[in-house]
């Protein structure tokens, strides 16, 4: 069974980090383009970032570039959200997802394009 599982969130102060992990079981991340996303509150879904099959990494958002790094572990099949620096603005829940058409190897930063997500993480910053 193909399944993302989201974990790593929480509440953290302006200028803090948190790490969040995407474990994805059913199929092997090497093979896959896989993304995070979030959605503010009253906020349509937004893709941040992405890392093709082959490990090329986009990032969506000018406003998370410098702070946001992504990366993968392809031992654990695991995708990683490196967030510094946070700001109250940066508050969502944040989803990652895989299965993007018309190529799985691709990266988008298109909602519509993920066809596999996971249930998401609450990240809150707030002081």
């Amino acid at each position: 069974q193909v399944q993302l599982a989201e974990s790593g969130g929480g509440l953290v102060q302006p200028g803090g980090f948190l790490k969040l992990s995407c474990a994805a079981s059913g199929f092997p991340l090497v093979d896959y383009a896989i993304g995070w996303f979030r959605q503010a509150p009253g906020k349509e879904r937004e893709g941040l970032a992405c890392i093709s099959s082959s490990g090329e990494i986009s990032y969506y958002l000018d406003s998370v570039k410098g702070r946001f790094t992504v990366s993968r572990d392809d031992a654990k099949n695991t995708m990683i959200l490196q967030m510094n620096s946070l700001k109250p603005e940066d508050t969502a829940v944040y989803y990652c997802a895989s299965g993007y058409t018309p190529d799985w190897r691709l990266c988008s930063g298109r909602v519509a394009a993920a066809n596999v997500w996971g249930r998401g993480t609450q990240v809150t910053v707030s002081s």
